[in-house]
């Protein structure tokens, strides 16, 4: 990646740079907000999902079939086009701000169904005692299945905080400056793609291996006793 006789493409220019840090800088924005929105969905859809009123669970259930059942970037067209064209451009949303949303909604059907396993692989006996215990039925859910249904989730949540990260670049398809965006950006001056979107590729790298080991350092934190602890 030096630079070329002709001045071509390379890392160690500080102007590339600033470019590059300034965009890893929205990527990570876009995707701690994504992760946020999504898990918060997820919890809600998650436990609507397994609810036994109707009322709650079709609703719950329509979300994550329709999410999960329909492109990201379709979706992140109709909050950024589409959403403006409804309102008459009272709810235009910043570039930006339609990649989070879109991401974290896309996310949270993602984050509902393992949040929907992880709490029916909790044995039905857990229910029990709680409400043998005097507890109502969402006290039992939220102080004693929850929980360990939540620390059963995290190997797959981790994982799906990773995707969340790579789908991030998808937000280049309304000009938010991230990574993918400014390679483009950069390709279209230097024309150099292989190097160019490498590098893209390393950043990609770099912050999902830094997420994954963060979030391995949680599960081990937070493993129920007696579950992998062969690993």
């Amino acid at each position: 990646m030096d630079i070329t006789a002709n001045g071509g493409f390379s890392v160690f220019n500080p102007e590339i740079l600033t470019l590059y840090f300034k965009a890893t800088l929205n990527t990570i924005a876009i995707s701690a907000f994504a992760i946020v929105i999504g898990f918060s969905l997820g919890i809600g859809a998650g436990l609507a999902r397994v609810s036994k009123n109707p009322l709650v669970r079709l609703p719950a259930t329509a979300y994550v079939y329709v999410i999960r059942g329909t492109p990201l970037l379709v979706q992140l067209f109709l909050w950024f086009f589409g959403l403006a064209i409804v309102s008459g451009g009272a709810l235009a949303l910043e570039p930006i701000y339609a990649a989070i949303i879109a991401v974290g909604v896309h996310s949270g059907a993602y984050q509902a169904e393992i949040i929907r396993g992880g709490v029916n692989s909790i044995p039905k006996g857990q229910m029990e005692a709680a409400r043998a215990t005097g507890m109502n039925q969402r006290q039992s859910m939220r102080y004693v299945v929850l929980p360990q249904a939540l620390r059963l989730s995290l190997p797959p949540l981790a994982n799906e905080f990773v995707i969340v990260i790579k789908d991030s670049s998808l937000a280049y398809a309304v000009s938010v400056a991230e990574i993918t965006f400014v390679s483009y950006q950069l390709n279209g001056k230097y024309f150099e793609p292989f190097q160019i979107f490498l590098f893209a590729a390393f950043l990609y790298f770099c912050l999902t291996l830094v997420t994954g080991y963060l979030m391995r350092g949680v599960e081990k934190k937070y493993r129920i006793p007696g579950y992998g602890e062969h690993e």
